[in-house]
């Protein structure tokens, strides 16, 4: 080694110069180390409005309120109304230093106010960091983040979980584009249709707020209805949010905006973006960049200004449903949007809902449907399968279709594709004996068996193969399907139509559009494709297996399932036909061949009505082991006129099953009890179920119990 490479005096020695050098390189490139929250002992305080209100982010009832912290002369210009913050909390008022309280945990949490002085006679602990200057929360959406956990008895920081998305430091630091000015107000166009509907766009054009339920009318132009809707509340100078219930008919709504009013008008809001561009395009909203919204369930609470117009596309499916706490619905979410923003109110669907009808028949909204001349016109030729014309076919007994659904298929594959809508997914979702028709179960956790194809057996379960199994009742090896799936019965019509390609649509692979040649197209319920120009056909096999669930809503969730594919099917002036295989005197059935939806919603209502049942009542559930329920219902402060229903066993979540939130765990007993107040006393029960739950956790009792308000099923 030369004398050069020889020791140094600095604190380098024994290593290379080439290695210091590029130690010294590395330094200089290293990013400077991000300061850690302080506790800001001994620091001024800011000269003016030194105490910051503070939301922290903690979804405990009994802390679903603000706290006082004291704001350091640091932080002065960064800590305004509606930021993210960083607060320390928990610490007792015997750790105090200099007359400020010290210790305890980092939460985040949001500024809510400034104030000269505090209503809290203690010391104040101090805002320990201002996470980004960016005012994330303002009034109107504060407002109805404290609306909506009022009214399913929740907390504010739970719904704040669900209307502000995670903070990207790299989106805040992209600026906004400029806003567009107002675009000219539209025509009428395909609103011409219904009845009241051009009157509808003039009154949003002029800067009114109409609260209408729409019937819409069969095939693709709701998407450019709801488009015109959205631009002449932009024509009027205000904002416009449209949600909807998946990424599909988000990305229709998207096209025809785009078509109609051109690019930089509105955002997208779905899941499908990405973080990053998807918080980008909120701060657009929220900043006032941007006027116009369509986005999924998480976009009901985009911050849009001067709100104009509300509107809900499919109210009827679940994944409107928020499944996480406090669980509310987008549909009423946009009803308290509309009641606190005094803006225009739409709720549209091909089927119709209780709820909407609901909306109609008080008079806070008004119909916006088509004459039965138009829907005679645009719908198609709807003719049924029943059990007593399945019993005198001979094809039906040997084959998966019916005779009648066979010769559809084969005369609508003459002139295009044609749609099979199968309401279980997989290949053969229940088997049975083929001798005693004894349920075949798994050896290992009695969980149900299913084929994968035509020789494997899972178990649904726990995920074992089954071989060489025998009926454990009569002995016997063999084993027929009692429900077939979408890809049983695509593989059985492939062998009966060899020239004619199969696609399937499900829940493993989705698809958003097919080509109008002949073919057929095997889907489950909701993951119908859209045909160009429309299906020739379509079939609705297994209408027993939507129509026997046990649950209230059973038959109004089959005829919206079925309206949604039979929309999807040409005209019959054009030759559509759709064949339905269910019982043709029940109510549904009825009422998708005279497609009738209103008609049917109407008459639930009044049923619903007469038996007490939502959404003519209100409804609460209070779910959990059965001490706790009881403790919880004998503590409650429930209104006089509230009627307790229950409580009753739910059924044990078996061993290797998702678990649903509300639902035992798995091997638990769990009770569920009911909770019923007439109209009016919605506010006083959820008041009432949320004060008990707070106390609850205050104490720290017991096992804890779960409350959902409005609960989709009672059974």
């Amino acid at each position: 080694m030369s004398s050069e490479n020889g020791q140094g005096d600095d604190g380098g020695a024994g290593a290379p110069p080439e290695q210091l050098a590029l130690i010294r390189e590395t330094v200089r490139k290293a990013k400077a180390p991000r300061a850690r929250p302080r506790t800001w002992r001994g620091a001024a305080l800011a000269g003016e409005l030194p105490v910051a209100r503070v939301l922290v982010d903690k979804g405990v009832l009994h802390l679903d309120r603000y706290f006082d912290y004291a704001v350091p002369a640091e932080l002065d210009a960064d800590a305004q109304p509606g930021v993210r913050v960083r607060v320390r909390f928990g610490a007792g008022r015997h750790r105090v230093r200099e007359g400020r309280r010290e210790g305890g945990g980092l939460i985040d949490g949001f500024l809510i106010e400034r104030r000269a002085e505090s209503d809290y006679s203690g010391p104040l602990a101090a805002l320990a960091q201002v996470v980004s200057p960016e005012p994330v929360l303002g009034p109107e959406l504060l407002g109805l983040a404290r609306a909506v956990a009022d009214r399913y008895a929740g907390s504010v920081a739970d719904v704040l979980q669900l209307a502000v998305p995670p903070r990207n430091a790299r989106a805040e630091q992209r600026p906004s584009p400029d806003p567009l000015p107002p675009p000219p107000a539209p025509a009428a166009g395909s609103w011409a249709r219904y009845e009241r509907g051009a009157g509808f766009v003039g009154t949003l054009a002029a800067g009114g707020s109409p609260r209408a339920v729409w019937n819409a009318l069969p095939g693709p132009g709701w998407s450019e209805e709801l488009a015109r809707a959205v631009a002449a509340t932009l024509a009027s100078g205000r904002g416009a949010l449209v949600v909807v219930p998946d990424g599909r008919a988000a990305a229709r709504v998207d096209t025809a905006l785009t078509a109609l009013l051109g690019e930089g008008r509105h955002a997208l809001l779905t899941a499908d973006a990405g973080p990053e561009k998807r918080y980008r395009q909120w701060l657009a909203v929220s900043r006032g960049s941007v006027r116009a919204v369509v986005g999924t369930r998480a976009a009901m609470f985009a911050p849009v200004r001067d709100l104009g117009l509300v509107a809900l596309w499919d109210d009827g499916d679940d994944s409107h449903s928020e499944p996480h706490a406090p669980q509310p619905h987008a549909r009423e979410v946009l009803l308290l949007r509309a009641a606190l923003d005094k803006c225009a109110f739409l709720l549209g669907s091909r089927a119709c809902t209780v709820e909407a009808a609901q909306l109609v028949e008080s008079g806070w909204a008004r119909p916006l449907v088509a004459s039965r001349e138009q829907v005679r016109r645009a719908a198609p030729l709807v003719r049924t399968v029943g059990d007593l014309d399945l019993a005198r076919d001979e094809a039906a007994r040997a084959a998966r279709l019916p005779s009648l659904a066979w010769q559809a298929a084969r005369d609508g594959l003459r002139h295009g594709p044609v749609l099979v809508q199968v309401p279980r997914r997989g290949y053969v979702p229940r088997l049975a004996c083929a001798q005693c028709r004894t349920p075949a179960r798994c050896r290992h956790c009695s969980g149900p068996l299913q084929g994968q194809d035509a020789q494997v057996l899972r178990c649904e379960w726990c995920g074992r193969d089954e071989t060489g199994r025998h009926c454990p009742e009569c002995g016997a090896f063999r084993l027929r399907a009692q429900v077939v799936g979408a890809r049983r019965t695509a593989e059985e019509l492939g062998r009966a139509f060899p020239a004619v390609p199969v696609r399937t649509s499900g829940r493993e692979h989705v698809l958003d559009t097919v080509p109008g040649a002949p073919a057929l197209v095997v889907s489950t319920p909701g993951a119908e494709p859209v045909a160009e120009g429309g299906y020739a056909a379509a079939l609705l096999l297994d209408g027993w297996a939507m129509l026997g669930r046990p649950d209230l809503r059973a038959g109004e969730d089959a005829l919206r399932r079925w309206i949604a594919a039979a929309a999807l099917v040409r005209p019959q002036e054009a030759g559509g036909t759709v064949v339905v295989v269910a019982e043709p005197t029940l109510r549904p059935v009825q009422a998708l061949v005279r497609w009738d939806p209103v008609g049917h919603a109407v008459r639930e209502l009044a049923e619903r009505a007469e038996l007490g049942f939502p959404p003519v009542s209100r409804m609460a559930a209070v779910t959990g082991p059965p001490e706790a329920v009881a403790e919880f219902l004998g503590t409650v402060g429930l209104p006089r006129e509230a009627e307790v229903l229950g409580p009753v066993p739910l059924p044990v979540t078996p061993a290797g099953r998702p678990r649903r939130a509300g639902a035992p765990p798995p091997g638990e007993q769990w009770e569920r009890a009911l909770i019923r107040v007439p109209p009016g006393s919605g506010a006083a029960l959820a008041a009432a179920l949320k004060a008990a739950q707070a106390a609850r956790t205050a104490r720290g009792s017991g096992e804890g119990v779960w409350v959902r308000i409005d609960p989709p099923d009672i059974g």
